[in-house]
């Protein structure tokens, strides 16, 4: 794979949309950039309206404050207190006008931040798993940063310069028509350059984003997966893939440069010609008597405020470029639907009484790279499962790899929603269900305890956040893992650590089960944890499972035989059908997958 084979993230094959078009519906998402724009255009008329007011003070002394062969010197102090003032205005405006674009555009895309946010965490599992974390970090991070800074920079030079230009021009019209129409006639050539340069960068920058999001990526996973870098010994491939990572950002950022540079050296060569042409057509009119001195020396000042923003125009664009590329990709994420969609007022809550479940006829397709779920036409991962969960019966999924159990358990806490039929919890369609009611009645514990940043107490308030320390401590007792918090020294404010590596594989989950059970819910799922969990741990996770069990519905995808046989139901799992259905001792009587299961689980707990 070269640095120019790197491919981009899925997101980014989306179809291009226009930079004026991406710019409109990026306001319409951010309506706070909109609110007070009128005022904040009217502030920077007045900031750019004091620099014309210098040229027309000079124009005025050099032509009228010279007479007689003397000096007007009230005339000429008039137009220098006149020019101080203005300069004095202009600064004072120019400030105020900065804090309004600081305030407005940071309110703004915090809001914009906090709506990617969220809308990710509301993209289904499925499509998260598709796309790689860094690329989604960096939409809500760098990617929003490249707006704020064009918002606060290149936004306020291009309004501020374009005012400017636009205003000399005017004033250059008012004092001399034919030195007005010598500039004038550059402005085609200006806008085509513009329109030739903007169109190339557009893509230049828009391809530097896809690879800083890439590089991200990848940087993310080279970091979270150092141990396992360094215990099979890749180091050496995992560095020839990030550098092809960097070397690809760095052609494509060398690319947008040599765009950038053409463009800013086309326009000094531009601003060059206006400048000559005005010299040299003002000297002709001054000797013809056509205009007067003062005239052409006040043009020389106005036609820098006119080139002026020309000359600086390719870097603003370039920032423009830059956010526009940014705000194509956070668009990119907020045009995505998510697949499982909270219903939101329109919901409806789970009663209040035990749950149980139902599948009626229910099919589930993964979907390929590019497809949603619903345009998946794969072979289904589950197909025409049919069956009822009782309140309060604890059932256990078992099978081997691949034959749907994680699917099954999925669709019934709605990570994902089924291609085909409908599932039901408390005698809902779980798709009617409010997010809010169906999180808080029905919670799932996954095979890897995941923890955040913080102390133990901060990661079991997940579970329900008005927790206070001494329900926390109660749940820890009611599971009978006192003794093991109380061994930890700080207790309830131990540090777990990055994704709570600071805890064993086993202690993370001891956390999650007593998260789970500060939560209360009504129907709980289980994924089975079974790897690297010594035996005083594993005494703890089963004695916590027994007491977090009682009295709830609970679904747990069974890794070991103990498990199955405890519950009071098993379902077996085969090519993602339910193929047996039963207690654990009829289905060892019965034989078929479950006793070949069986069987297999006999022969590894005699090894």
């Amino acid at each position: 794979m070269t640095a120019e084979t790197i491919p981009a993230p899925p997101t980014a094959r989306r179809q291009h949309q226009g930079a004026w078009t991406t710019v409109k519906r990026g306001l319409s998402l951010s309506p706070e950039l909109r609110l007070g724009l009128g005022a904040t255009l009217a502030i920077s008329l007045v900031a750019t309206a004091g620099r014309v007011i210098v040229p027309i003070a000079i124009q005025q002394i050099i032509d009228g404050g010279f007479a007689d062969g003397g000096v007007d010197m009230g005339f000429v102090l008039q137009m220098i207190l006149l020019a101080f003032g203005a300069v004095v205005i202009t600064a004072a405006f120019t400030g105020w006008m900065h804090l309004r674009l600081a305030r407005v555009s940071e309110t703004a895309l915090s809001g914009l931040r906090i709506r990617a946010f969220r809308h990710i965490h509301d993209l289904s599992m499925l499509h998260q798993a598709s796309e790689q974390r860094g690329v989604l970090v960096a939409r809500v991070t760098s990617d929003v940063d490249q707006i704020s800074r064009f918002m606060q920079w290149a936004g306020l030079m291009l309004v501020v310069n374009g005012g400017q230009a636009l205003l000399a021009l005017i004033v250059m019209l008012v004092m001399s028509v034919w030195l007005g129409l010598v500039v004038l006639a550059t402005v085609p050539f200006i806008v085509l350059m513009i329109r030739f340069f903007q169109s190339r960068l557009e893509v230049a920058f828009l391809k530097v984003r896809e690879r800083v999001g890439f590089m991200l990526a990848l940087l993310a996973e080279t970091v979270v997966g150092a141990p396992v870098i360094r215990a099979y010994g890749i180091e050496r491939r995992t560095r020839e893939r990030l550098e092809e990572a960097i070397e690809s950002h760095r052609v494509a950022g060398v690319e947008a440069g040599r765009l950038s540079a053409t463009f800013s050296g086309a326009g000094e060569i531009s601003s060059a010609i206006v400048i000559a042409a005005v010299i040299v057509v003002g000297t002709i009119l001054a000797v013809q008597g056509t205009t007067t001195i003062g005239t052409v020396i006040a043009f020389l000042f106005l036609v820098q405020l006119f080139v002026q923003p020309v000359q600086v125009m390719g870097e603003a664009v370039n920032e423009a470029q830059t956010a526009v590329a940014g705000w194509s990709r956070v668009l990119d994420i907020l045009d995505i639907e998510p697949d499982v969609a909270d219903p939101g007022p329109a919901g409806v809550d789970l009663p209040h009484e035990p749950l149980g479940v139902r599948f009626d006829d229910v099919v589930f397709r993964y979907p390929r790279p590019g497809e949603t779920a619903r345009e998946a036409d794969a072979t289904p991962a589950l197909r025409d499962v049919r069956v009822a969960i009782e309140p309060r019966q604890r059932v256990a999924v078992v099978g081997e790899t691949g034959s749907g159990k994680t699917t099954f358990a999925k669709l019934l806490t709605r990570l994902m929603d089924p291609s085909e039929g409908t599932v039901h919890v408390g005698g809902r369609d779980v798709r009617d269900i409010r997010f809010e009611s169906l999180r808080d009645r029905v919670v799932m514990v996954p095979q890897e305890g995941m923890l955040f940043r913080g102390t133990i107490a901060d990661n079991v308030r997940m579970g329900r956040p008005s927790a206070t320390d001494r329900e926390i401590l109660a749940a820890f007792e009611r599971l009978g893992l006192r003794d093991w918090l109380d061994e930890l020294g700080q207790g309830l404010n131990t540090p777990v650590g990055e994704r709570g590596g600071s805890l064993s594989v086993g202690e993370r989950q001891l956390v999650t089960l007593v998260r789970a059970a500060i939560a209360d819910p009504d129907l709980l799922v289980l994924d089975e944890a079974t790897s690297a969990v010594d035996p005083a741990t594993e005494v703890r996770i089963n004695r916590a499972l027994h007491e977090l069990t009682r009295g709830r519905t609970v679904v747990t995808i069974a890794h070991r035989l103990s498990t199955a046989e405890a519950a009071d139901r098993v379902l077996v799992f085969d090519g993602g059908v339910i193929r047996q259905d039963g207690t654990h001792e009829e289905l060892v009587a019965e034989g078929g997958v479950y006793g070949n299961l069986f069987a297999s689980w006999q022969r590894g707990a005699t090894h």
